[in-house]
């Protein structure tokens, strides 16, 4: 999303992770990364289960069709939209050929215009770690994404699960699917002047990505909607438990509404994983101010130059439980 939005908000120094501890990603091989030597990557490379998603990876990501995209061109006068909503109402689109360096896909700081997803495949391995990891030890609870563009990590969210044959756990799939909110600047002055609003390359419907899951054979009674601003659905979704939060929101408001509402649902050892921590200050600041504000001080790791995660140590307390509580009619 960082060149869609590059021209429309100021972006964090990308340095600035260098006091998160670097989780051991090592090169082999491939298409993947090791989180290190007892990885369930590296020990199961040739495992018909790994084999499938790693293909995954490379499908969401695009980066099996060559080096050169094809990006819509965005253009903000005026008169210039209105003759490239011309070419729509036509059914056209003006584009323009780009080539992808492969080292900034890599780490999702280039993605290829028609992939479903732009993290990266660090982070995409992250994913997978991280489920891999509660499914062998039992952690309770659903998997949900809060933003989710295309759906890409979503999608390898049940292709994990299906890798693995597990049929009695959910992935949520949390988006308002129609773009990012304006700026509530005095509830949330951290989000002064952000124009991820703009931004069209990020409102995408949910046909689209319902569409997107069936392109994988992987829109089925395990994959369920949660259409709206967070602020209107989380607090009210019917998730009694959660083994894993992904949240890839950019702004403060968004993430700190995706963390108040689902962070009391997650299971001791449950993992959140965000995506912007380092590279959109207000949603690092969203993340910093809620740990305090909730006295979390469970390691954070990083993934790559913006990605974060860690893993929720302490059980649920009492004010968790409740809030956690299913919804009442």
């Amino acid at each position: 999303m960082w060149r869609a939005i590059e021209a429309a908000t100021h972006l964090g120094n990308l340095d600035s992770l260098e006091n998160v501890p670097v989780f051991d990603f090592e090169w082999q091989s491939g298409i993947h990364f090791t989180m290190g030597e007892n990885s369930t990557m590296a020990r199961k490379t040739e495992e018909p289960a790994d084999l499938y998603l790693q293909l995954m990876k490379a499908c969401l990501t695009n980066v099996m069709y060559g080096d050169i995209g094809f990006r819509r061109v965005s253009l903000r006068t005026y008169w210039k939209r209105w003759v490239l909503n011309r070419f729509a109402a036509r059914g056209l689109a003006v584009v323009r050929p780009q080539r992808i360096d492969r080292s900034g896909w890599f780490d999702g700081r280039e993605w290829l215009p028609d992939a479903h997803t732009m993290i990266g495949m660090r982070r995409l391995d992250n994913l997978q770690e991280c489920i891999e990891d509660v499914l062998e030890r039992r952690v309770p609870g659903d998997l949900i994404e809060a933003g989710v563009w295309r759906g890409g990590a979503s999608i390898f969210m049940r292709a994990v699960l299906k890798a693995h044959g597990i049929e009695g756990r959910t992935v949520w799939v949390a988006d308002s699917f129609q773009g990012l909110p304006s700026p509530s600047e005095e509830e949330y002055p951290a989000d002064t002047g952000d124009l991820h609003h703009t931004v069209d390359d990020l409102a995408v419907s949910l046909q689209e990505v319902r569409g997107n899951f069936e392109r994988y054979d992987l829109l089925d009674a395990r994959v369920r909607f949660l259409p709206g601003w967070f602020r209107d659905t989380l607090p009210r979704a019917p998730i009694e438990r959660l083994a894993l939060i992904r949240i890839d929101a950019d702004m403060y408001e968004s993430t700190t509404n995706a963390l108040e509402a689902l962070y009391p649902r997650l299971s001791a050892g449950g993992y959140v994983i965000v995506d912007d921590y380092g590279g959109l200050p207000a949603a690092r600041k969203a993340v910093d101010d809620f740990r305090v504000a909730k006295g979390i001080d469970d390691e954070l790791n990083r993934i790559d130059w913006t990605g974060i995660f860690w893993r929720r140590s302490a059980g649920a307390r009492a004010d968790d439980r409740e809030a956690a509580a299913p919804p009442t009619p």
